[in-house]
């Protein structure tokens, strides 16, 4: 063995920025939202399936590519019925709307009803502030590097659910 000063890195299990890190803090975070999003879901007589098809629904593919009730089968690995069932409820609910497309009235979008949309907007503004309030201790090159980070690793997800939408 030789003189040298120099220490050897911490184990896999105790390096910051190891896996094992980065996995003990994404389920950290992950198992705090579903908790908030349960909550919401329970306060409001939905589902969880409700909650994920209200997310995908307003999280959609952007402006040129809305979301249909077939994108959000295949997204959300569900039945036919099981999809149809889904979005009765959140229509009845007042969640949702059915609307058909005008260059071809046989497609339908989803959209999230604005008057839902603010009970949601309304009920997760602490969680917004939370997330802005964690944003102002970083600088903006930390903050692309967080979204990159996470762009990539949800991208690497879809992958490895087959999914690349």
């Amino acid at each position: 063995m030789s003189g040298s000063q120099t220490s050897a890195p911490p184990p896999p299990e105790e390096c910051p920025t190891g896996l094992q890190s980065f996995a003990v803090q994404l389920r950290r975070m992950t198992g705090e939202f579903n908790r908030i999003v349960q909550e919401f879901a329970q306060a409001h007589g939905l589902h969880h399936t409700d909650m994920l098809a209200l997310i995908a629904i307003l999280d959609g593919g952007g402006p040129d590519t809305p979301m249909t009730p077939g994108r959000l089968r295949k997204q959300l690995n569900l039945t036919s019925g099981a999809m149809t069932a889904c979005l009765d409820r959140l229509e009845r609910a007042g969640h949702i709307r059915r609307v058909r497309a005008s260059d071809d009235r046989r497609v339908v979008h989803l959209e999230y009803e604005d008057r839902a949309k603010g009970l949601a907007r309304e009920y997760f503004r602490p969680l917004a502030h939370s997330t802005d309030t964690t944003r102002e201790r970083f600088t903006a090159e930390e903050l692309r590097v967080v979204i990159r980070f996470l762009t990539e690793l949800n991208h690497e997800l879809a992958l490895l659910r087959g999914r690349t939408d």
